[in-house]
């Protein structure tokens, strides 16, 4: 389960003027998140989801709250006054000389994330890419592998080909389609099987017809993980309304800035689902009517 509790992220920027001005990425957000679901996170531009997502993934430290996934704690807020900072050294100071080499490459949480721009290596195969990913979770302590290569290549081979992409293996990015590449980004993701996938816009880049096959197959690869003792959760940041609501068990509307969340719309509808059904379509109307009211404050739509 993922815990987030009060998070509030500030940043300071250099204006145009070259004086310095805050910024406040998200205020107060909270949100659980239970095991085995798919959440979207909705919402303008600018609004503070990929921040979000980035803390929850402990790429970014909270200025303020906590996020907890199974009970544990992702990063602490970043200290703000001087005496946190004191607190925070002296808490700390015996941990620092020790991190690189216990910690380093060893994540704290079971989390695969995948990018909008699929951060897949342009001079590496597909299955190159696969097995980069699977040898950073294979390495043991003290940089032993727990499996031999033979076996990280024939499970990046089971993944590329459970995402389409098997007779695909060794081309490298550039020979593959926008659609291809983002199958890729999955197959990798998935490869490390993770018990949390975070999305940050991962079919912005395509056209229409292939985000939804992407979606679709999205959706077949989750269900696969269902019905196993450890179902996977994504957490998914779009900007696309009929996505998060076809693809999602509850979708987080956030606030234009400073993020907020607005408002947390279960999405109860059976699955299969289909594009057409009623049910999804006045969910859409209904979050569509919230980005009217906030980009123009009318709508007349009851919310």
């Amino acid at each position: 389960m993922i815990e987030a509790k009060s998070i509030t992220k500030f940043f300071s920027v250099i204006n145009e003027k070259g004086l310095a001005e805050g910024l406040t990425a998200t205020l107060n957000v909270s949100l659980t998140i239970p095991d085995g679901k798919i959440v979207s996170l909705l919402g303008p531009s600018g609004c503070g989801k990929s921040t979000f997502l980035e803390i929850l993934a402990g790429l970014q430290a909270p200025t303020d709250g906590t996020i907890h996934i199974d009970g544990k704690l992702v990063l602490e807020p970043l200290p703000a006054t001087r005496k946190e900072t004191e607190e925070y050294k002296r808490r700390y100071r015996f941990i620092s000389p020790l991190a690189n080499g216990v910690f380093r490459d060893r994540p704290k949480h079971d989390i695969a994330m995948i990018f909008q721009d699929y951060a897949i290596f342009p001079w590496m195969t597909a299955v190159q890419n696969v097995e980069f990913a699977l040898k950073l979770r294979n390495a043991g302590r003290h940089g032993k592998a727990k499996l031999k290569r033979t076996a990280l290549i024939e499970k990046a081979h089971f993944y590329l080909q459970k995402v389409g992409l098997g007779a695909f293996a060794h081309k490298y990015p550039s020979q593959l389609s926008g659609g291809m590449r983002q199958r890729l980004a999955l197959a990798r993701a998935l490869s490390v099987e993770p018990k949390i996938i975070l999305m940050d816009e991962p079919f912005a880049a395509v056209d229409a017809l292939t985000r939804e096959k992407l979606q679709d197959e999205l959706l077949r690869l989750w269900s696969e993980t269902k019905s196993g003792p450890s179902p996977i959760t994504i957490v998914l940041v779009t900007h696309d309304v009929q996505e998060a609501v076809y693809l999602s068990d509850e979708v987080v509307v956030f606030s234009p800035s400073p993020g907020t969340i607005r408002n947390d719309i279960p999405i109860e509808a059976p699955r299969p689902r289909a594009r057409t059904d009623q049910g999804l379509i006045d969910i859409h109307e209904r979050i569509f009517a919230m980005f009217q009211y906030d980009i123009n404050q009318e709508s007349d739509y009851s919310i």
